[in-house]
């Protein structure tokens, strides 16, 4: 009886894997949360058009189209815009809304609008930047679309203006 070797008993650590992983786990949750609240914006409302937009006016409004040398159909909307301001503008950028029959939008876009320039051999649209339309003036403008919309009822957009640099 005195053969047997009796294994030493081995002190055994307790598994702590399992509460390091939920504490790991803990920790990105509150980073994660942390960072959200951090990073958000605020609510962006819906903005109205700029101030000065009430003294622009745009009318006599013409629409035409014309087949480019692609062999594809070019869309202008002319008119006339009118500074009624004391201020020059140098810059306009319009909202064009096409309707369908039901008067539902059938295609939006956003727009530079561009004045005539007609100093060369045939009119050309520029930006303001190029031609400041000053306190009191107004000049022909066109908005050129390469495609609208098949929806498209064929009528007059609604054009509204949504952004305006004065100087």
């Amino acid at each position: 009886m005195g053969g047997l070797i009796q294994p030493t008993p081995v002190s055994e650590e307790p598994d702590s894997s399992g509460r390091t992983i939920a504490i790991a786990v803990a920790v990105v949750i509150v980073a994660a949360v942390v960072a959200a609240f951090l990073l958000r914006g605020k609510p962006k409302g819906p903005t109205g058009p700029p101030p000065y937009a009430a003294n622009l006016k745009l009318s006599d409004l013409k629409m035409s189209a014309a087949e480019n040398f692609v062999g594809a159909t070019v869309s202008y909307v002319d008119g006339t815009v009118t500074n009624a301001g004391d201020k020059t503008v140098t810059h306009v950028v319009v909202e064009v809304n096409f309707r369908d029959d039901m008067g539902q939008t059938a295609q939006r876009e956003e727009i530079a609008l561009q004045v005539l320039k007609t100093t060369g051999p045939y009119p050309e649209a520029v930006d303001f930047s190029v031609s400041p339309l000053g306190p009191g003036q107004s000049r022909p403008f066109r908005l050129t679309f390469e495609s609208i919309s098949a929806q498209w009822n064929h009528q007059y957009p609604d054009i509204r203006v949504t952004d305006v640099a004065v100087k």
